[in-house]
């Protein structure tokens, strides 16, 4: 059985935990927290093993095993650090790291040490990602011209937060998602998917804001709007939009010389994948209003139910991540994959109010579709 540690027991680790239990053949060795009553109601809540402290998690670990990283933002590069030097496979919540200099310190010691190093999110490997990118492969709607993707999610500071809590009674983190911002936490949703579907991104043109600087007390926000038009390597253009400000809308949209290729939902791997194709009616040039649904052919993954704004399977990274370390393959979420996606994610993040094209410095290969989606 593959086995997997937790180090975090917060409100992401419940919806972890929630997805491990659709994958019976991997086990959870146990679980750490620096904060023991958080530590000691999630293991209790989940039925794991307490491990008091780090040194404790890497003596229990096998070393063919993956150790998720589940902690707040800030503390990323750290945990990340610690579990690469103690010579272990590092799965770690998104960003990587919250600078370019610590992501890429942590690139090239997992390099160095022949150890895996991947970071989420993990829903391009879902079955909504993988029927998109499918169809584009296969010209559904042509050659593709340019994608619009949409990550708004409402007027979150007005939201009712602080009720928003776990299974295990975790409360949603609001002042760290405030600190860290939209981009960082967000954005990553659909940029892996473009970097997986037309590779790498060559230069970012991009802005963003804090349109509501004080947010529940919160005086250091991050920006809490960004907009970024991507030039990728391979010729093809995409606007991407993130923010807690706007009305809720996570449409990606993949527009092509036959018609359009759309998605309404980032954060259900089974969102309904459709075509509109491009027709004229008399003088007018119309995509269908009925579109056509693109399905793959036979099962793809186990699904989660939905909880809260997602139904997104958090266990299909380590997941991968464990089975390319059983097979000796590279794995599809690859340090230079999210060294790549690290890179795009804070320069959008970081733009302000400027218009400066900002040259990338990393670059990732193209990722192989999953073996049902090919």
């Amino acid at each position: 059985m593959s086995a997997v540690a937790l180090i975090g027991c917060g409100f992401v680790a419940d919806l972890y935990m929630r997805s491990l239990r659709s994958m019976p053949h991997i086990g959870v060795v146990g679980a750490h927290d620096r904060d023991p009553d958080r530590m000691r109601a999630f293991c209790a809540h989940w039925g794991v093993a307490e491990l008091g402290s780090m040194e404790e998690l890497f003596g229990v670990m096998p070393p063919d095993g993956v150790i998720l990283n589940l902690t707040n933002p800030t503390s990323h590069y750290d945990i990340n650090l610690a579990c690469l030097n103690a010579g272990f496979h590092t799965y770690s919540e998104k960003p990587l790291a919250m600078t370019m200099p610590e992501a890429t310190e942590l690139h090239a010691l997992a390099r160095d040490k022949g150890l895996m190093l991947a970071s989420a999110p993990c829903s391009v490997l879902g079955e909504a990602a993988q029927t998109m990118a499918h169809a584009v492969r296969n010209g559904v709607a042509g050659t593709p011209r340019l994608v619009y993707a949409e990550l708004d999610d409402g007027f979150i500071p007005q939201a009712a937060v602080t009720s928003w809590i776990g299974a295990s009674g975790a409360p949603w983190p609001w002042a760290d998602e405030f600190r860290t911002g939209c981009t960082l936490e967000h954005a990553g949703y659909y940029l892996s998917w473009l970097i997986a579907i037309f590779g790498p991104i060559q230069t970012v043109v991009a802005a963003s804001a804090n349109l509501v600087p004080d947010k529940m007390g919160i005086s250091d926000a991050a920006p809490d709007f960004s907009v970024g038009t991507l030039f990728f390597a391979s010729g093809m253009v995409a606007r991407l939009t993130c923010s807690i400000i706007a009305p809720h809308d996570h449409r990606l949209r993949v527009i092509g010389d036959k018609g359009v290729l759309e998605l309404n939902r980032a954060w259900d791997n089974a969102a309904p994948v459709r075509f509109r194709r491009r027709f004229n009616l008399r003088r007018r040039l119309m995509e269908h209003p009925i579109a056509r649904r693109i399905r793959l052919k036979g099962p793809t993954h186990p699904k989660v139910a939905r909880t809260g704004a997602a139904a997104m399977n958090f266990a299909l990274g380590p997941a991968e991540m464990l089975a390319a370390i059983a097979e000796k393959r590279p794995c599809r979420l690859s340090a230079d994959f999210a060294l790549h996606l690290n890179e795009v994610t804070l320069a959008i993040q970081n733009s302000g109010c400027t218009t400066n094209a900002q040259t990338m410095h990393t670059t990732c290969t193209t990722m192989e579709p999953m073996p049902w989606a090919r």
